[in-house]
């Protein structure tokens, strides 16, 4: 009988991986203290101090600030707030082309529809999986008005040639920064060299408040722009001397009262949520560097990857059989993986029916592409063949856990040859 668990084996990791509960006491008590004061919300859609949040809205803002060393920072109630707020603040109307990755959560390729414009997609590099400057130089029209990055997986895209291109074309770079909340690059913390930058504070990242964002800035009119958008724009212009009124319209992207409580105390613990997780991942690259067919995430010179997920490629011909077999015999092992991510996001029937707010047609017939013969090689390779994935932003980091997952890489590997002549039998028994 073969050691492999696929194939009745012992597995490596017999018990299931606990999560990772970032939760305790100092939060239960931020938010007692909330509960106790019976402001649970201190937002008021109209002019006064209170238009800009709570006490510890404001106190949540002024924390962020000081870690990340910005201007502005606006909290919202998720980051796909944060990013439609972005993409208001920067002035992006129907027609208006901005353009955004494939291979990434679908928010960052929705937000330009709130306002009518045209996501356009352009290919990642293929090393660290941000988007590409290559493609973006490609994909630049005179429509285009906007670029989003995503520093995807917690590693940073490339940040400064992007802002180089932005600039170049006076164009706005926004950061979709959710995975990456001490991500760095030699020029400074992912999510502080764009324009704009989106944190997220949703319940399965590296520091939560259930939900909850916050969008960054050191430009004074894009912050105010941005707080605008976050609570009922329009009722304010006059009393912030608002001119230019392009997207003032009223939405509630409010945090309340006991999510910026429960941020203030994981912000100020950050470093001690996000450092475990950076070293589990490394264990596992230590113990997967050498395996012929599998590449390691790549680090960059000079930037931090804070491993949100822990992304291998996979090349099946080098490693000798395919790789969703390979995946299932992990996964028989105990280790929590999967493959491909999420698909391109031009595949999405939104963009495929070119359908949106409930009828065919606007926003699409402003010029947008025919979204049927967009295709981006890396991006579908990546998906289809390549990309071999572990949540690590998900597990409780405790390094005999690393090092047992990274027996298990390394076991698979080894009888590789026994699982691909096993293949047919496998394939016939399920």
């Amino acid at each position: 009988m073969s050691e492999l668990a696929i194939f009745g084996g012992e597995p490596v990791i017999a018990e299931e991986p606990r999560r990772y509960r970032s939760m305790g006491e100092a939060e239960a008590r931020a938010v007692a203290e909330v509960m106790a004061s019976d402001c649970l919300s201190g937002f008021y859609g109209s002019p006064g101090d209170e238009y800009w949040g709570g006490p510890k809205v404001q106190a949540f803002e002024a924390a962020w600030c000081e870690r990340y060393g910005v201007a502005h920072a606006i909290s919202v109630n998720s980051a796909t707030s944060g990013l439609f707020a972005a993409v208001g603040a920067v002035g992006v109307s129907p027609g208006d082309e901005v353009i955004v990755p494939p291979w990434t959560m679908s928010a960052t390729a929705m937000a330009p529809l709130v306002y009518g414009g045209i996501p356009i997609f352009a290919d990642i590099e293929d090393e660290t999986f941000g988007l590409d400057p290559e493609a973006v130089r490609a994909a630049i029209t005179d429509k285009t008005r906007a670029i989003i990055a995503v520093n995807l997986f917690g590693h940073p895209a490339r940040l400064e040639e992007l802002l180089e291109i932005a600039d170049k074309h006076d164009l706005h770079l926004i950061e979709d920064n959710a995975q990456a909340p001490l991500g760095a690059t030699a020029s400074g913390l992912a999510g502080t060299i764009g324009h704009i930058g989106v944190f997220s504070l949703n319940y399965h990242k590296h520091i939560h408040t259930g939900e909850g964002g916050v969008c960054v800035t050191d430009d004074d009119v894009l912050g105010k722009r941005l707080a605008m958008i976050r609570n009922h724009g329009e009722n304010v212009t006059d009393w912030l001397g608002m001119d230019d009124l392009t997207n003032m319209v009223g939405f509630n992207y409010r945090m309340t009262e006991m999510s910026a409580a429960v941020g203030l105390v994981q912000l100020e613990n950050i470093d001690a949520h996000v450092e475990p997780r950076e070293r589990f991942a490394e264990i596992l690259s230590e113990g997967a560097r050498n395996l012929r067919g599998l590449k390691v995430p790549a680090v960059r010179e000079g930037c931090r990857h804070n491993y949100y997920c822990w992304c291998a490629t996979y090349d099946a011909g080098d490693a000798g059989v395919d790789r969703d077999l390979f995946r299932d015999a992990l996964i028989a092992e105990g280790v929590p993986c999967f493959t491909g991510y999420v698909e391109p996001l031009y595949r999405l029937p939104t963009f495929q029916k070119r359908i949106a707010f409930g009828r065919e047609g606007y926003p699409f017939t402003l010029g947008a592409p025919d979204y049927t013969k967009v295709h981006c090689p890396v991006t579908e390779c990546m998906h289809r063949d390549q990309a071999l994935l572990i949540e690590v932003c998900s597990l409780e980091p405790s390094e005999e856990l690393a090092q047992r997952i990274g027996e298990a890489i390394t076991k698979v590997h080894r009888n590789t040859g026994e699982l691909s002549s096993r293949a047919g039998e496998l394939a016939a028994a399920s």
